[in-house]
């Protein structure tokens, strides 16, 4: 695919583009209709996790705010920063920029148009190489609806990497091939949309294309040329990648070493491998049973399998593509010689690698592997399924071209004895399975699916090359509705990838949730001038941590494995506190009754079941029941401090002491304060209270008597914000552990606190 030999001839025929984008197009949307139509909603992490992203961002832009920073979730994080905010990923952003208030189907139907865009891709570069119109509808539908795109459709950020992918390669060949800076520069732009993602997928599609490049210098003839004639290709891809990814990804390395994981140690990474038995699912999608009830899911990890150690959910092993693909991988795995053709070498090495980096810890390469830059950023190997669902899809589209252009070489009779004798192997092997593990009524029905579908596979190929000489059409649209067929019954909606949208119904911006509503009629009636009152939600339900991203109210915890190491610290705060035991709890925040809950002002606690249940040392008397709805249970914690005070005594601590020990020092911390360095005394007593809050700016005013005092904001501190007083610049010094304080001058002054990523960035990048 990348040297000068390998350069398709012109074609006969002109190359059907449109007919093979609406047959793509209309076979995704017929498989993706009962998101598209509401029946269904993408679930779990695409909705508990990033729908309230994006209504934050869009009531952010509609409110004329900043969505820079998220004041509604751990005391305060910095959303650009966060590769999972969406704020940099356009579809979604120009959905937000155009709603104030997103559907949860706009939200579904933007998923699958990135899909569609990926597939798009796909097909771009087999007219490039003049690959056959049905072979790239085939590939096109195996990548947007097979493997990971298709069973892990809620990990939205890793779709959105996905996406991208095939756009970057099809202008990267296009570059090389052309020696051309512009077509580099396109190849720049879709890679750093890719890089955008910040996720493994968007680092290990970087490597691929990285991999494209090395196999292009291997191909050509002329080693010096080649190298001599990628220097204007590769200057245009870097330089408009650095333009569209270089600060965001510098602001997501910086957030990673304040955070809580700035690394994952080969151990860590290990549990995230993809199980050998895993594979399978390439020819039976619901062999281990992943689309029906938990119970009834036998594969690893579970319990019916037995340890194994990892940590990994039931959709994340299922790599099934439709028959037809793993038709043609067959072949072009089995016929002799044909996968070492230049047209299909990329694909193959790619391949391979993928599902070795996939595989983990069960391969000795991967201690090789983990040595990549970036590998250690990234907690499972199995996300590089991703890959291997493009890599697999593009070569038996491959596959197809060549069976539909007739020039396979002849199938000896060893060789289908080989294609028979692997299926065979496969299916004895996933019987012994399914016998060992007791599990035979599971699998029985997902292997006669899959003989179904191959069966029909079969027909449909074998009809498809006596129609190609008709014309291109036809095998497309036989093709294109078989697959189709297969993939809706295989990797249809299910528990996995598809529930009612009523089940989210707390996170719909709209309203309507009755336990929303008493949360936001409390929060009402204890609104004052100096307070800003947090609430807690925990051990409510999957999707209840970020329901306060929806509704614009600030929660002390929320859902989301990067957390600011500060916070995390302090406060042991978890990225789930979707059930009881899931609250975890930090020496220095050891209960609802201690200091850490009142300094955060936290005054509405939300759970499921009894809070007692939740917090084992709570002392009776401490919470006052508040209300009660059909799903949780309010307590008022009346100690809550306001959101700013005006500190007229300081107390030097050690920060680190008290994260380890739990001790607070004794006193009234509406008037005392903790600073990490000695302070001039006070006297008197002093006023603050809020005049703005907005999500990247706080506006306060303090009275400070004679002496002067420490204004203190209780939010979580944080490099890249900085505070004036009176418009002059003055220092943000970190108080009572984890929040911010300024001092302040006697007399009546406005304080000013303003998130700055850029020049806090900055100023952390040239601090000595």
């Amino acid at each position: 695919m990348t040297a000068e030999s390998d350069r398709p001839s012109t074609p006969a025929r002109r190359w059907a583009l449109d007919l093979a984008l609406g047959v793509f197009l209309a076979g995704l949307a017929a498989l993706a209709s009962p998101w598209l139509l509401g029946w269904v909603t993408i679930p779990w992490d695409a909705k508990a996790h990033f729908y309230p992203q994006l209504v934050f961002l869009a009531k952010s832009l509609h409110a004329g705010d900043s969505p820079f920073w998220n004041p509604h979730v751990f005391a305060g994080h910095p959303q650009i920063a966060d590769p999972q905010s969406l704020i940099f990923s356009p579809p979604f952003l120009l959905l937000a920029a155009l709603n104030p208030a997103p559907s949860m189907a706009a939200f579904d139907a933007t998923v699958f148009a990135l899909l569609g865009l990926g597939g798009v891709g796909v097909i771009l570069i087999f007219r490039d190489r003049g690959w056959h119109e049905a072979a790239a509808v085939v590939a096109a539908l195996a990548f947007a609806f097979g493997g990971s795109a298709a069973w892990r459709v809620q990990h939205v950020g890793q779709i959105t990497s996905l996406a991208w992918l095939p756009l970057a390669l099809w202008a990267f060949a296009r570059a090389l091939e052309r020696r051309s800076f512009g077509w580099g520069l396109a190849a720049g732009l879709f890679a750093g949309l890719m890089a955008l993602g910040r996720d493994q997928v968007a680092l290990l599609g970087l490597w691929a294309l990285a991999g494209f490049a090395l196999a292009h210098f291997l191909a050509s003839p002329r080693l010096l040329a080649a190298l001599a004639g990628a220097v204007k290709p590769i200057a245009g891809g870097v330089l408009a990648g650095l333009l569209v990814a270089g600060l965001p990804t510098a602001m997501t390395l910086a957030l990673a070493l304040q955070s809580n994981r700035p690394s994952i140690d080969f151990a860590g990474a290990g549990r995230g491998s993809l199980h050998p038995a895993s594979l399978l699912t390439f020819f039976a999608a619901n062999l281990f049973g992943t689309d029906g009830p938990l119970a009834d899911f036998w594969g690893p990890p579970s319990p019916i399998w037995g340890p194994v150690d990892l940590y990994l959910a039931r959709n994340m092993s299922d790599l099934y593509q439709g028959a037809i693909p793993a038709l043609a991988l067959a072949a072009i795995v089995l016929a002799r010689g044909l996968w070492r053709e230049a047209g299909a070498r990329y694909f193959a090495a790619g391949l391979v690698v993928a599902l070795v980096y996939a595989l983990g810890r069960y391969t000795p390469a991967y201690h090789a592997i983990f040595v990549i830059p970036g590998a250690d950023l990234f907690r499972r190997p199995a996300d590089a399924t991703f890959l291997v669902g493009f890599f697999a899809a593009c070569l038996a589209g491959y596959g197809v071209h060549r069976w539909l252009a007739g020039d396979l070489p002849p199938a000896s009779w060893l060789t289908r004895l080989l294609v028979v004798g692997v299926f065979a192997a496969l299916t004895l092997a996933a019987l012994a399975l399914a016998f060992d593990k007791g599990m035979a009524r599971v699998a029985f029905p997902a292997l006669r699916m899959a003989a179904l579908c191959f069966a029909a596979a079969a027909a449909a190929l074998w009809l498809a090359r006596r129609l190609a000489p008709r014309g291109a059409l036809a095998p497309m649209l036989l093709l294109g509705a078989v697959l189709v067929a297969d993939l809706a019954v295989n990797n249809g909606p299910n528990e996995s990838t598809a529930l009612p949208p009523a089940t989210y119904a707390a996170l719909d911006p709209a309203g309507g949730d009755s336990t929303v509503a008493l949360i936001a009629g409390r929060l009402a009636a204890t609104s004052a001038p100096d307070r800003r009152d947090r609430v807690e939600l925990a051990a409510i339900d999957f999707h209840w941590p970020n329901a306060s991203m929806s509704h614009g109210f600030d929660n002390v915890l929320g859902y989301n494995p990067l957390r600011l190491a500060l916070f995390t610290a302090a406060t042991n705060a978890g990225d789930h506190v979707a059930l009881a035991d899931q609250r975890q709890w930090s020496p220095l925040f050891a209960s609802y009754a201690s200091p850490m809950a009142d300094l955060l002002g936290l005054r509405w606690i939300v759970t499921g079941p009894p809070p007692e249940r939740i917090d084992r040392l709570l002392p009776g008397g401490v919470l006052v029941p508040a209300g009660r709805t059909d799903v949780a249970i309010i307590s008022e914690n009346p100690r809550a401090l306001p959101r700013v005070v005006l500190a007229t005594q300081a107390m030097q601590a050690d920060f680190a002491q008290m994260i380890r020990t739990g001790v607070w020092p004794l006193g009234d911390y509406r008037s005392m304060v903790l600073l990490e360095a000695p302070s001039r005394p006070a006297t008197g007593q002093g006023a603050a209270k809020l005049l703005s809050y907005r999500n990247t700016e706080v506006v306060a005013e303090a009275t400070a008597p004679a002496g002067g005092g420490w204004l203190v904001l209780f939010d979580v501190d944080h490099p890249w914000w900085f505070a004036e007083i009176d418009g002059a610049p003055t220092p943000i010094l970190r108080a009572d552990v984890m929040f911010r304080a300024v001092a302040v001058p006697e007399g009546q002054h406005v304080v000013r606190f303003v998130f700055r990523p850029f020049a806090g960035l900055w100023r952390q990048l040239t601090q000595r």
